[in-house]
């Protein structure tokens, strides 16, 4: 069995522990949240009006575009958000929030930073300021491969139970 050192010093066992523990806490927080922190994800890109339709949703966050459909169907049945046509293209259908949609994600905004500084509460406010700043940079790098790193994530969010979609 590996010591303590050698485990911690290991990338993989360290950013698998604090992934686990995110899903877990993110997924307590996010309580009935249709998608879990996938519906999350969708609520902040409709709230910050990043991406203007589904199609670009989908290719922010590495949905596959019927999940997602299949996830704003779920999110427009609570109320969250809406669609309507893109006035850029009758074809393509925007989502944005709801007035309810708008609150709750005041809401989980509010619980998911509260989430952070829980996973991160080891962490000085400087070292965990610069651990996101990395770890964002990191994944940025990764952006060009979104397909493969949401089905590592999926793949984690299944071991753990804590999966938050279709």
């Amino acid at each position: 069995m590996a010591s303590t050192t050698e485990r911690t010093a290991d990338l993989g066992w360290s950013l698998g522990t604090l992934l686990r523990g995110y899903l877990k806490l993110s997924a307590d927080a996010l309580g009935e949240l249709p998608g879990g922190q996938r519906g999350y994800q969708v609520l902040s890109i409709a709230g910050s009006g990043s991406c203007s339709n589904q199609a670009e949703i989908a290719e922010t966050t590495g949905l596959d575009r019927t999940v997602l459909t299949y996830l704003i169907d779920d999110l427009e049945k609570a109320g969250l958000v809406v669609r309507t046509p893109d006035p850029r293209d009758r074809r393509a259908r925007r989502v944005s929030l709801t007035d309810a949609g708008t609150k709750r994600l005041r809401t989980l905004t509010t619980r998911m930073r509260e989430v952070e500084e829980q996973l991160l509460s080891g962490l000085s406010d400087a070292e965990a300021d610069t651990l996101r700043s990395i770890v964002a940079r990191a994944a940025q790098s990764l952006d060009e491969q979104p397909e493969e790193v949401c089905q590592l994530v999926d793949s984690v969010s299944s071991e753990n139970g804590a999966a938050g979609g279709r």
